[in-house]
């Protein structure tokens, strides 16, 4: 079967050994992405860093042939329950028609502490 890989251009990416996101068949599993933007900055608010983690999410997913109606689950990895409005917020602006299986966990933390959230996704596109 035919196996693509997408990257976001992360150095850790080749070090670590993986992908933004892989697609085999028609499933494209995306890679728990962080909320980093283009100059390696981090905006610190829940909202605009789930923005963001949806925004290279997608962004991947488009890379491999599919778009966010062909999502299935998100997982979102929240630091504090204090942000889950915020982060949930910015999930349902993205989708609200679309109403993919979530889950919301909070954890301990992530791997830089300014980050408050870490998204992971899975799609499946339509033949």
């Amino acid at each position: 079967m035919d196996r693509r890989h997408a990257s976001s251009g992360s150095p850790f990416e080749a070090t670590i050994g993986f992908s933004r996101a892989v697609r085999v068949g028609n499933h494209i599993a995306v890679s728990g992405t962080a909320p980093i933007w283009p100059d390696g900055g981090i905006v610190l608010d829940a909202g605009s860093q789930a923005r963001r983690c949806l925004e290279i999410a997608l962004s991947a997913v488009a890379e491999l042939g599919g778009s966010a109606s062909d999502v299935v689950r998100t997982r979102m990895f929240i630091t504090s329950p204090d942000v889950a409005d915020e982060v949930s917020a910015a999930h349902g602006e993205v989708f609200s028609q679309v109403r993919p299986a979530a889950t919301m966990v909070v954890v301990a933390a992530l791997l830089d502490p300014r980050w408050l959230v870490e998204i992971e996704l899975d799609a499946i596109v339509a033949d």
